[in-house]
């Protein structure tokens, strides 16, 4: 097999939907039995020691999507989360349950904004932080 570059591959991960580039993550930990969260903090320090840490502190650019009631509309918020991550009906259940339990951790703003919007559209309550 031809070896990819590494803009040949970030042009793949482009074009994947959330859903499929979570599937991704979690089948790469699974055959290479790593943790995709452990990896964060080596970038962070990376950023650090290049100067930019005061920047990166100064502007938040990942947020967590935090459910923190189901409300009267239980069965339609599991089919939001549902559709938000890769879970199946069982874990979706476990998840919404479970609240105040994160739907999804470290994403975009806008990415952030829409997810809430659509659990609270569900009737859903939730934290962005």
């Amino acid at each position: 097999m031809a070896k990819l570059s590494q803009d040949d591959l970030l042009a793949q991960f482009e074009e994947m939907t959330l859903i499929e580039l979570s599937e991704f993550v979690k089948a790469f930990e699974e055959k290479f039995d790593v943790t995709a969260a452990a990896a964060a903090p080596v970038v962070v320090a990376g950023g650090a020691a290049g100067g930019a840490a005061a920047e990166a502190e100064a502007e938040q650019d990942e947020f967590d999507v935090i459910l923190t009631g189901a409300g009267d509309k239980k069965i339609q918020v599991i089919k939001v989360v549902r559709e938000l991550t890769s879970l199946g009906l069982k874990e979706a259940k476990d998840l919404v349950d479970g609240a105040p339990k994160p739907v999804l951790e470290k994403v975009a703003k806008d990415a952030a904004e829409k997810a809430a919007e659509s659990l609270k559209g569900a009737g859903a309550s939730v934290e962005v932080k």
